[in-house]
């Protein structure tokens, strides 16, 4: 199994990166990865039910989707909300960072924002002159390979039907994909996993051993445990689960409820202890999310299957197509 960062590259044309939605969220594609006898099948995601089993269980992300980007006032400095650290203080992210030093202040509905710290990861801690709700009136996150401003339309669609729990940065993707309608006919539950904005930094070093992961908070419920616990099979939607479901504590070989952080790292030749089936859409190159699904599906099959993708014009990311691999 290959450690090298070069190995899980591949080239991908800008205009299959989707900028927008489908027109209804069932409309995807969805490429069947079949493990076993390593071939290859193109349908549609409504057809997702067809290829579940009597026993299988889907396990999702319900994740809220926070309207964290901000603008100061004159337009001039852009803002993304990461966390509330008090009444008045805020850990963020600006654009242009050369723009806010140590010192430097800006307006955000009138009040005033002052940095005090920059962070070794270049994050900015924030005072502001005021306690105002910065999430209300906020835009959502939109990760920077689309390459437009958010809008009324990602307010309703970059967030899953079932979002219940505030607190992510970045869509649970794999899970914009459901309806209610779908959702219904087919049993499911629900874990929590707030995405980071961790989930779009780069691999930097060649030896992907030496990646550390950013942590990211979770929780399951012990309803939620118990349905896990009983089902056949587990179908994981999305790597976000994946990420909950392979560090979360057990005993007695049984998952418990549970609050906590999860850094685990998944890549070659990991081996998988809870999920059996994974829907995922298309990651990045060079990305921890398409080496956990190396992990998972073999890395020759899988980037033969991105090729096919590239080939068929899938389209790519968070608002493209999808897979189930099986």
């Amino acid at each position: 199994m290959s450690a090298l960062l070069s190995d899980y590259d591949y080239d991908l044309p800008r205009g299959l990166i989707a900028q927008r939605p489908a027109e209804r969220r069932d409309d995807s594609r969805m490429m069947l990865l079949h493990r076993d006898t390593k071939t290859i099948e193109h349908r549609q995601f409504h057809d997702l039910k067809t290829f579940l089993r009597p026993g299988d269980l889907l396990v999702l992300n319900d994740t809220q989707v926070l309207s964290a980007r901000r603008f100061s006032d004159d337009g001039v400095i852009e803002f993304l909300f990461l966390e509330r650290l008090g009444p008045l203080r805020w850990k963020c992210l600006v654009s242009p960072g050369r723009k806010m030093r140590v010192g430097a202040t800006a307006m955000i509905e009138g009040a005033a924002l002052c940095v005090e710290d920059i962070t070794a990861e270049g994050e900015r801690i924030v005072m502001l002159s005021e306690d105002i709700d910065l999430y209300s009136g906020g835009s959502m996150p939109l990760p920077p390979y689309i390459r437009r401003e958010s809008d009324a339309e990602d307010a309703a669609r970059y967030q899953t039907v079932f979002a219940h729990t505030p607190g992510a940065l970045a869509a649970p993707t794999a899970g914009l994909h459901f309806t209610p309608e779908i959702l219904s006919q087919i049993p499911h539950t629900f874990v929590t996993l707030h995405v980071g904005t961790g989930t779009f930094l780069p691999v930097r070093s060649e030896n992907i051993a030496e990646h550390r992961m950013h942590a990211e908070r979770f929780s399951i419920l012990a309803s939620a445990a118990g349905r896990i616990n009983d089902a056949e099979r587990i179908a994981s939607v999305g790597t976000t689960v994946v990420r909950v479901l392979e560090s979360a504590r057990r005993e007695n070989g049984k998952l418990i409820a549970q609050e906590g952080s999860t850094d685990i790292f998944i890549y070659p030749p990991y081996r998988f202890r809870a999920v059996d089936v994974l829907l995922t859409n298309f990651h990045l190159p060079r990305s921890t999310l398409l080496m956990l699904v190396s992990a998972f599906t073999g890395r020759e099959f899988l980037l033969r299957a991105y090729q096919q993708a590239i080939r068929e014009r899938y389209h790519f990311y968070s608002y493209g197509d999808c897979m189930l691999i099986l």
